[in-house]
């Protein structure tokens, strides 16, 4: 299995990215998110190319934003459905989400 690399980056302020970069394969997935107030943010989006698709880099972006989230005392809206995914298959993620798992989030307003 090649090693994941994953890196978080700021964008502009309010918004920013998990950046998953696998060993021998020219490509990135990444994960979007907002920074939604003090301690919060939403998970908007999880894209990875079809060059990474099964490497299990979105699933390390995700676990990259739970360690986060835990290292940083924030919590997350679940917007993404890959995130929501993932969260369902893990209850005990629950520490660090503004849901239950399977439940929808409300849209930030």
């Amino acid at each position: 299995m090649s090693e994941i690399t994953v890196t978080k980056e700021d964008l502009d302020g309010r918004h920013g990215r998990y950046v998953a970069r696998v060993e021998g394969i020219d490509a990135e997935a990444e994960l979007v998110f907002t920074n939604r107030g003090p301690g919060k943010i939403s998970a908007d989006h999880t894209g990875a190319p079809d060059a990474l698709r099964g490497t299990g880099a979105a699933a390390a972006l995700v676990r990259a934003l739970i360690d986060d989230a835990r290292e940083n005392s924030f919590v997350i809206i679940p917007l993404c459905p890959y995130v929501r995914a993932q969260y369902a298959k893990h209850p005990e993620w629950a520490d660090v989400f503004t849901t239950k798992p399977g439940e929808d989030p409300e849209l930030p307003g």
